[in-house]
């Protein structure tokens, strides 16, 4: 009989019932749309687990780990509260983690800042009415 060489141990291997996969975990708490998405994040750098920066996609998460995640320029700091190895409703979703009082206050800072920037800055045609009435404030009537 041929005999196999020992089985190396992955992350994957490593996962246990208490744990899962980051990538997996993030898909399903909603933060990335696919798990694909999840994994880009990971890979460059966007996601942090308890201060560490994270390389690995397999890297395990436990209820109690602080995740860090940067994404389209907000920045979540979560703690996880439970594991789901399936895509849920989004009620369900919101069970898996809870954010830290600090990360909503500045994520509601950056998005007040980003509104009123879009109001000083539009990036579309004013309205037929605007134009007529900017035409009349700088003294054209055509």
């Amino acid at each position: 009989m041929k005999k196999h060489p020992p089985k190396k141990t992955t992350a994957a291997d490593r996962i246990t019932p208490d744990s899962q996969r980051l990538d997996t975990w993030l898909w399903a708490a909603r933060f990335f749309k696919t798990r694909q998405l999840a994994s880009v994040a990971i890979d460059g750098g966007k996601v942090e687990i308890n201060g560490q920066g994270v390389s690995k996609r397999g890297k395990a998460v436990r209820p109690g780990d602080r995740v860090t995640i940067t994404k389209s320029g907000m920045r979540f700091v979560v703690d996880v509260e439970g594991l789901n190895p399936k895509r849920g409703p989004a009620s369900e979703a919101q069970a898996l983690y809870r954010e830290t009082p600090e990360s909503l206050e500045k994520r509601r800072l950056v998005a007040e800042q980003q509104r009123a920037e879009r109001e000083l800055n539009p990036h579309h045609k004013p309205a037929k009415q605007a134009r007529a009435l900017l035409r009349a404030l700088r003294g054209k009537s055509f």
